[in-house]
């Protein structure tokens, strides 16, 4: 058996006093599809700094296969020092690399390599960091939270490519449908120390629950036996002296692992201040149109939102989420058309943005919004104290200024100080975003339980399924589709999701510019040959293509079963999702190898 490609062993690490990692593991081998997976704050990417040899640890061992190449995405990517995207990627590079494939994966992910780094957004920026990370293809791959600030087309390419590369892989990630799609192991870092599942995260939430059920069963006995030594000291038959001092010793010993025994971190408490019931009506739309900076990003919309409704809106960066939902809340005028907005309305919105805060207001300066020590909740004043408990803040940390929160702390404080605001509609704008998965869970149910209307911008798919009634699609050119369902629902229905979309397009200007070449380009074209990877798909998409004929075949046999939904509601529904993403993946690989096939037989005539 071939050594591990990195070993962290009894990895231990103190931050201000309190042990972050006790007795830390973690083995990556060569070809690995690892999950790591843990609450905020349990130590997650310190633990990656410390496999990709970025921090020191106080104690343990890390040992790294020698000459193996390593690379890693950091949460926030930092391109300060490079004037281009691509001189940023090509510094990843090393000796033996080939300089194109930074050019080429820039592209891939819809970047020209001549941005400057300066005034990137946060999406830009993390596509240029997962060129440089890609691009020498290297042995082991460490990705912190690859899919923050992507939106969906860039999320499956992602997953796409990273289910081709021989790399081992190590991710931490809040998108549940990107773990369940691309891990074959988890390992879970809870209270300093790593348990390992050889599972994927599919089936980690079951066993983490099983774990940690056993352990309240297995702290409740030490608990008794606690009190059983007392009562014996108190009460016992005195024996032998030394016997006794024996005793009185396991019985310390037994109070001292008592006391240092570290419990689970608790759950957010989500609740969602009420107000009056809304009109049936919420929102209702006729024909609007918006356009920006030259391009339409609404052309002749008509929609109806009434009250319950859960609408999700989906569509690649730039496609206007952001200005729908500002049309549709009635903060920004269409440019034609009518929004007509229901009786009652009473709005609490979460923004994307972290930094709309200053930096310096203390947190519980922030939760207050400055107004004394009280937070009013369901019209009862509540001490921002426990409000904050609520949300997993220590009461230690009422004056931490915002600025030195971490992204899962910040997206905690934002969620409160949205839900504290009594609301029948709310509008959440990427709310995802570094969660934990959870509070994800819980955000959920709190959802599912609210009464009012939700208008909901989000890349997240499993999150989409598990909320959305409905869902707004981007088809390009502001043209806007309502589907029913989640997002898998929306997959099924349309045949295809957001990345075909994105491909159709970037076919159509290449389509187009072809009756205006010249007859002097025809030899070019007739000299070009299939590429390395137009080679490789039309050699690998036929066995893609049955394997998922088999799979469709076996999900339609479990279908079939008429008990199936009334016995075991939650595996029916896990089947339908299944389905409709494998006859969706079915299509779209049929197309691409017909495609393929076309463009080998022009070549080769």
């Amino acid at each position: 058996m071939a050594p591990p490609l990195i070993q962290l062993q009894s990895i231990s690490l103190t931050f201000g006093g309190t042990p972050l990692l006790v007795a830390a593991d973690l083995s990556i081998e060569a070809g690995d599809r690892l999950a790591l997976v843990g609450r905020n704050g349990s130590g997650k990417s310190t633990l990656l700094k410390i496999a990709a040899g970025l921090v020191e640890p106080d104690g343990g061992s890390r040992f790294a296969q020698p000459g193996a190449t390593i690379r890693y995405l950091p949460q926030e990517p930092d391109l300060s020092g490079f004037d281009t995207t691509l001189a940023y990627v090509e510094a990843g590079l090393g000796p033996g690399d080939d300089a194109y494939r930074a050019r080429y994966l820039l592209g891939e992910l819809g970047l020209t390599g001549e941005e400057g780094t300066a005034g990137l957004s946060g999406g830009e920026a993390k596509r240029a960091a997962l060129a440089r990370a890609l691009a020498p293809d290297p042995d082991i791959l460490i990705l912190d939270e690859p899919t923050n600030h992507l939106d969906l087309p860039a999320i499956e390419w992602l997953e796409a490519r990273l289910r081709q590369i021989g790399s081992a892989v190590v991710m931490i990630s809040h998108d549940r449908r990107f773990l369940e799609t691309l891990s074959r192991t988890t390992v879970w870092l809870d209270r300093g120390l790593t348990r390992r599942l050889d599972s994927g995260f599919a089936d980690f939430e079951a066993w983490r629950d099983e774990t940690l059920e056993q352990e309240e069963k297995e702290q409740h006995k030490l608990d008794r036996q606690i009190n059983r030594e007392e009562h014996w000291l108190r009460y016992g038959v005195s024996a032998r002296r030394k016997r006794n001092v024996r005793r009185l010793a396991g019985l310390h010993s037994l109070r001292k692992d008592f006391r240092e025994h570290r419990r689970a971190v608790g759950n957010v408490t989500l609740t969602v201040s009420d107000a009056e019931v809304s009109g049936r009506r919420i929102v209702e739309t006729h024909g609007i149109t918006k356009a920006l900076g030259g391009r339409t990003l609404v052309d002749g919309l008509d929609l109806r939102i009434l009250r319950g409704d859960r609408l999700g809106i989906i569509g690649p960066n730039g496609a206007g989420k952001t200005t729908l939902v500002r049309l549709l809340t009635g903060t920004l005028e269409p440019d034609a058309g009518t929004v007509k907005l229901g009786t009652n309305l009473v709005m609490a919105s979460l923004d994307q943005r972290r930094d709309e805060l200053d930096p310096a207001t203390p947190l519980a300066e922030a939760l207050t919004r400055g107004r004394g020590d009280y937070v009013t909740i369901n019209g009862e004043n509540r001490h921002v104290i426990g409000y904050m408990k609520d949300f997993l803040f220590a009461p230690e940390q009422r004056g931490t200024p915002v600025g030195v929160l971490s992204g899962g702390e910040r997206g905690r404080l934002m969620l409160a100080r949205a839900l504290a605001s009594p609301a029948n509609l709310l509008v959440l704008d990427e709310p995802t975003n570094d969660l934990d998965l959870e509070t994800l869970d819980l955000l959920q149910e709190m959802l599912g339980e609210f009464p009012g209307t939700l208008i909901l911008v989000s890349h997240d798919r499993d999150f989409l399924d598990r909320v959305c009634t409905s869902v707004l699609m981007a088809e390009g050119d502001g043209r806007w589709t309502e589907y029913a369902g989640g997002y898998a629902d929306m997959v099924a229905q349309r045949g295809a999701g957001i990345r075909a979309r994105k491909a159709e397009a970037a076919a159509r200007p290449a389509a187009a510019a072809a009756p205006a070449s010249s007859p002097a380009s025809a030899p070019d074209t007739a000299r070009r040959k299939l590429s390395f990877r137009e080679k490789h798909d039309l050699d690998s998409l036929p066995a893609r293509m049955e394997a998922l004929g088999r799979d469709i075949a076996r999900l339609q046999t479990i279908l079939a079963d008429p008990a199936l939904y009334v016995r075991d509601w939650a595996a029916f529904d896990k089947a339908t999702a299944a389905l409709g993403k494998a006859q969706a993946e079915l299509s779209a690989a049929e197309d691409r190898w017909l495609e393929l096939e076309m463009l080998k037989e022009s070549l080769e005539a």
